[in-house]
């Protein structure tokens, strides 16, 4: 099982501002896990090393995309006769979030390839394979998201360069398997998103962070009290890291102005309308921003889900014909509603910026606070946004009369 961090210091570790990302993480007094992308990265790790080597690392450390170094126990290892495959295996730790991977084992089975092959992935027992358009991946790949393939990538090539591999880059074959993961999938939306035959490999940090309702939400209200301390008169609340990377470049904010609001988009509009700032900054993936413009003001894909309805709504406020609202009702996912849109020309990921705007100025209730929504894709592309707007204007930001 992986190295677990203390608990209370978020996996963001000890020492970092009093404000913002790092303060909420700690202030939830919650033990933070691994994605299975991790666990697939420390699996494939240590198989190639095998591999090459002979030898397994155990524990295997390897480094994630924010520079943690966390270190994975084997909780089983292969090597073929010959060397002609090696297999590790990791058990995932989620921490404490009631994640359904948690004590999943995540398996790595790793062949050589020719010279200039590359990294080859290919999905064993447990994990999925996609059949449907929409998603980051496109069909018949293995569910093995960019972030976790690039993620082993970067360590398979490194083992190569120390251990005589074929050059700078590995030319492996990496077969990424979870135990009874087909199993675990129906618990999850794969089959409904037409992922099928297991789980997804996912993580764009490689940690899991842990959520707690109200813990979480207690965070947030701690986050703009600090903020407000602070005298930070704008604040951004982000939906995760690739959001929160997008809104300082953008807004060049602080630390302590960034709230890691994660899907709880109510928490942090009902918390400012009693304690305001002068502008609020709602940056997230535009699937999840699509749920606030529908007026869900918790974003969890557990507790709602994205109305492809309301968004073909949407696209024909921006000119779709019926032709193209038909395809958005029917899409896979958001993002196959958003592509469709944009091959088109209607701008529904600036639609749905500008209606989350609105919802949530609705929840404000006049609150002395102007909002400006950003929405992102899965690569952090900006892919729709509102301009600030405050109480008491309407939507093209002048005062009503």
């Amino acid at each position: 099982m992986a190295e677990a961090q203390p608990q209370g210091t978020g996996p963001q570790g000890p020492g970092k501002a009093a404000g913002g990302r790092s303060a909420q993480l700690a202030h939830t007094g919650l033990r933070p896990g691994w994605t299975t992308g991790a666990c697939a990265t420390a699996a494939s790790t240590a198989a190639y090393t095998a591999l090459l080597t002979g030898e397994f690392p155990d524990p295997v450390t390897i480094t994630l995309p924010k520079g943690q170094t966390p270190s994975f126990a084997l909780a089983v290892e292969e090597l073929a006769p010959g060397r002609t495959t090696a297999m590790a295996g990791v058990v995932k730790d989620a921490g404490d979030d009631p994640d359904v991977t948690h004590g999943a084992l995540v398996r790595a089975t790793v062949r050589a390839l020719p010279a200039g092959s590359g990294v080859v992935f290919k999905a064993g027992p447990g994990v999925g394979t996609v059949t449907r358009p929409g998603l980051p991946l496109d069909v018949g790949e293995p569910a093995i998201n960019p972030v976790p393939r690039q993620l082993m990538r970067e360590h398979l090539a490194e083992v190569a360069a120390r251990h005589g591999g074929t050059g700078a880059t590995a030319d492996v074959e990496v077969e990424i398997s979870v135990d009874h993961g087909e199993e675990i999938a129906r618990s999850t939306w794969n089959p409904r998103l037409g992922i099928l035959g297991g789980l997804s490999i996912l993580g764009t940090t490689g940690i899991v962070v842990p959520y707690s309702c109200s813990a979480w939400i207690d965070s947030i209200r701690r986050g703009v009290d600090v903020a407000r301390a602070a005298g930070r008169r704008h604040v951004a609340g982000c939906t995760g890291s690739t959001s929160e990377k997008v809104a300082v470049a953008l807004h060049h904010l602080p630390e302590d102005a960034l709230l890691d609001m994660g899907d709880f988009a109510g928490a942090v509009l009902k918390y400012i309308r009693r304690h305001p700032v002068e502008r609020l900054t709602i940056c997230g993936g535009f699937a999840k921003l699509s749920k606030l413009a529908a007026g869900h003001l918790d974003l969890h894909s557990a507790r709602s889900q994205v109305d492809k309805g309301f968004l073909a709504e949407l696209a024909r406020r921006g000119g779709a014909d019926e032709a193209l609202a038909g395809a958005v009702a029917e899409a896979n996912t958001g993002l196959a509603a958003l592509q469709l849109c944009t091959a088109a020309g209607v701008p529904l990921g600036d639609l749905v910026a500008a209606t989350a705007r609105d919802e949530s100025l609705a929840v404000l209730r006049g609150a002395p606070v102007a909002v400006d929504v950003i929405c992102i894709d899965r690569a952090g592309m900006v892919v729709g946004r509102a301009e600030p707007r405050g109480p008491g204007e309407d939507r093209q930001g002048s005062p009503q009369r």
